[in-house]
This record gives structure tokens, sequence and C-alpha cells, in this order.
């Protein structure tokens, strides 16, 4: 059993299950705060795992602690990953529908796999790239009755959500050799608490401080599911990224518009239709064809 491929695999689940959840409360909370309180929440759920691995683990050349170069790359890919990721993404919603953002965010694993390959960490091969293809086209597949009666938006908005799936793909690339070398819960702990200090400030535009007093109780208990999960979420997704490639972890990302469309449909009574119950034989497809061992090269 792949531990890795399952972790990414929940993971994708997991992203699924928040955007369900963020549903219920987006008319209430705008969506830095909501990133600021799901992350806030998600790194102190952190906290107390932090300490026991870092007096274990047995740092580089001696030391006590990471040198500071490497602090300042965990801190800056942890930005990455959650700040300018979400912030590219919303300045996209602005301005073109959510359909098409997912599509085009669903790029994603592709440009993980062009990176990765491009930078001699990743074997580009023929199973691989149909796999990422597929889960792609699945993607597709499950949004185009979405798509086809959406309008064409903006440029930017196209180029604001590429920007943020290719920023998400420079993250999973960049953060392996540290993930290797350092504890799991500290450099999650890490990056997300310094990605929450940028979100504090980005989120005073929508004037954070006045809405977190002001919301309900039951608002407060889904947006605890939501920091929750997503403390946990990303904990096991650098989990997989450490102990398997880029491209076969985020291409579980895939799971993620099919986990929305069944939570949807039972919480929501959203209707699930032929378009999407093709996607999910596409997508998993792909991800067998991505995941599936490579064969032993003849000799």
């Amino acid at each position: 059993m792949n531990l890795a491929l399952l972790a990414a695999a929940a993971t994708g689940v997991q992203v699924g299950a928040t955007i369900v959840a963020s549903r219920y409360v987006v008319a209430e909370v705008p969506p830095l705060t909501l990133a600021l309180l799901r992350y806030a929440i998600g790194f102190l759920s952190l906290l107390p795992f932090v300490w026991r691995p870092l007096r274990a683990h047995p740092w580089p050349a001696g030391t006590t602690r990471p040198p500071g170069r490497d602090l300042l790359a965990m801190a800056a890919l942890g930005v990455g990953q959650f700040a300018l990721l979400i912030a590219l993404l919303n300045v996209g919603l602005q301005h073109i529908g959510a359909a098409r953002a997912a599509l085009i965010f669903s790029l994603f694993p592709l440009l993980t796999l062009l990176l990765a390959g491009a930078l001699g960490h990743e074997r580009i091969t023929p199973g691989l790239l149909a796999g990422v293809g597929l889960s792609i086209v699945g993607v597709g597949l499950s949004l185009w009755p979405r798509l086809a009666s959406g309008g064409a938006g903006h440029w930017w908005g196209e180029a604001a959500v590429l920007s943020s799936a290719l920023t998400g793909a420079v993250c999973s690339v960049l953060y392996r050799p540290y993930l290797r070398r350092y504890p799991t819960v500290p450099v999650s702990a890490l990056a997300m608490g310094v990605s929450v200090l940028c979100l504090a400030l980005l989120a005073l535009f929508e004037h954070w401080p006045q809405r977190v007093l002001a919301l309900p109780l039951g608002t407060w208990a889904v947006v605890a599911f939501i920091g929750l999960s997503s403390g946990a979420g990303y904990f096991v997704w650098l989990y997989a990224l450490k102990h398997e490639s880029p491209t076969r972890v985020t291409v579980f990302l895939a799971l993620n518009p099919v986990t929305a469309a069944l939570l949807g449909a039972g919480l929501l009574g959203e209707p699930i239709d032929q378009f999407a119950l093709g996607a999910l034989v596409l997508i998993a497809l792909g991800l067998w064809l991505a995941t599936r061992p490579a064969r032993p090269r003849p000799c």
C-alpha cells in the first residue's frame, strides 16, 4: 500500500469538501478573510505536534535548527502556496466564472510535470503524461455544461488563475528538497504561520477584525471545520510530496471537482449529469495511468 498516494488522494478529497463547506459561509465571510481564518485555525491545529519532531530530529551538520537560508526559503514557499496563490485565484474569480477558473486551475498537475521535468527532478514518461492529460480532460468534461453557458470574461482573469496554478506547481516542486531534509510537521507549521501573517495584512482591505467579531456561532462551526481539515490536509499534502514525485501527487487534485460534485449533490441537492459521470471515468483512468509503477528499462 502506497501511503504517499493515499495521502495525495485524501488531500484531493479534502479540497473538494472544503469548497462545498465554503459555499455555506461565502456570503458572510469574504474570500481573503475566509482564507485567513482557514489557515490560522490550521496553523494552531498543527502547533501541538511541532515540538516533539523538532527535538528528536538530527538537524544537518549537528545544528539545533535549520540554517537561516532554509528557513527563509520554506517561509517564502509557504507565502507562495497560500497567500500568493489564493490572492491570484481570487483576482481571477473577480473577472471569470468559477467553472472556467476551475478548468484553468486543473492545469496544475501538467505545469508541475513540465517544471519537474525541466529541472531534472522527474522523468516524463508517456504513461504519466497521458494520465495527467486524461485527468485534465475529465475535469473539463465535468465543467462543460457551465463552461458552455459562461461568458468570455477578461484575459487578465484567465492570466491570474493560470499564474495561481503555476505558483502552486513551483512551490510543489521546490518544497521537496526541504521535506526530505526536515520533519514534515514543523515545515507545515512554518509555511502556514508565515502565510497567515501575510493574509492578515491583505484581509485588512476586507475589514476582517470587525467581520470576525460579528460572525454567528453556526458560521464559526463551518469555518472551524474548514480550518481544521486544512491543517490536516496540508500536512498530508507535504507528506505525500516528501515521499512521491510532485506530479504523481498533484494529479490527485483532479479529485477536487469530483468530490465537490458528489457532496454538492448529497448536501446541496445539485444534480449529477452524464458529463459528471463521464468525468469520473476519465479521471479514474488518468489517475491509474499517472500513478502505476514504471516498468524497468530493459538492460
